[in-house]
């Protein structure tokens, strides 16, 4: 089969396509893969730098949806079925084996595209708004990094649990793209954003931030919090790991919790399959995940590349040619 090997640790450009064997699917479910997702550890474990750091050579890929080639009695799964997985590593090829525990029936009315897309992303922001933002109907919901893949996840999530969305972004030209997709309000990072949210709410702040860049962003994010306001810690794309005064945390009553999908899984194996129930409920009223970029499977550097550099809209996936 062909994969796609991370040779070094030194990022998308030490990526190469290789003829591998099959991998070994004995215990496992055999998947023959027909989309892989982009994803943001993808990326880091390109470099060494995730907290799962396997050494090279070694196939990327977190995100996978196909059709079931093997599965071993008592699963739950058979041959020919549609499924999605979380591969951790061995998506970034024509066939994956996973244990049966990551792996998920998809609905017909999903594209292999669309359900490999609704797996880091859209799980991760399902868990951070439904179980850590506990985020209720009516509620304001601000996001930063909007246009990203976990930005545009989060504006459909929120969405669908009733809230109102004010999408804060860097880029110019998505804006339109912004509000097609559920953005009450867009708001440029660079133009004094903190400041415009609370003009949107009537000086009131937001109910809850969702923030996966860090950095300057962060005190700002704060700062805009209404009174019980929970800011959600999605990750550091902008790379410096903040901090941050407890004075604030406890005068103004608000409440900074994280939302670390992957590391809470292992705490609660049941989470998988529940968070799942919940996302397919929201496809069923009308969710779409949003794929706005699609690269054969021999281009997977290229689509690492355009992710780290910001070229990305949305969600990429690599399709099988």
């Amino acid at each position: 089969m062909r994969a796609v090997v991370v040779t070094e640790l030194k990022g998308p450009s030490a990526m190469e396509v290789q003829d591998l064997p099959e991998p070994d699917s004995d215990g496992l479910v055999l998947i023959d893969v027909k989309a892989s997702g982009v994803c943001f550890p993808d990326l880091l474990i390109s470099y060494g730098k995730y907290q799962h750091a396997p050494q090279p050579p070694f196939v990327p890929g977190t995100e996978v949806a196909g059709v079931v080639v093997s599965a071993p009695e008592g699963s739950g799964f058979e041959q020919g079925q549609r499924v999605l997985a979380v591969s951790s590593l061995g998506g970034y090829a024509e066939r994956v084996a996973v244990h049966p525990a990551v792996v998920l029936p998809i609905p017909d009315d999903l594209s292999f595209e669309e359900a490999a897309s609704l797996i880091i992303n859209y799980q991760t922001m399902e868990f951070a708004l439904g179980r850590r933002a506990n985020l209720r109907r009516g509620e304001t919901v601000v996001v930063l990094g909007a246009a990203g893949g976990v930005g545009t996840s989060t504006i459909q999530l929120a969405k669908a649990h009733g809230a109102r969305v004010i999408a804060v972004v860097r880029r110019d030209g998505a804006d339109d793209f912004l509000r097609e997709i559920g953005a009450d309000d867009v708001v440029r990072l660079t133009e004094g954003w903190a400041g415009r949210v609370r003009e949107l709410t009537g000086g009131r702040g937001a109910d809850v931030v969702v923030d996966p860049v860090g950095g300057d962003a962060f005190d700002d994010a704060v700062r805009t919090l209404a009174a019980e306001g929970r800011l959600v810690v999605i990750g550091f794309a902008g790379g410096d790991i903040p901090s941050v005064k407890l004075n604030r945390v406890l005068f103004r009553n608000i409440s900074i919790v994280g939302a670390a999908w992957g590391e809470f899984l292992p705490h609660d194996p049941s989470a998988l399959a529940k968070t799942h129930a919940a996302l397919l409920e929201h496809v069923r009223a009308g969710l779409r995940p949003i794929v706005k970029a699609r690269y054969p499977l021999a281009s997977a550097a290229e689509a690492l590349a355009d992710l780290e550099a910001g070229r990305v809209l949305g969600k990429a996936v690599l399709v099988q040619e």
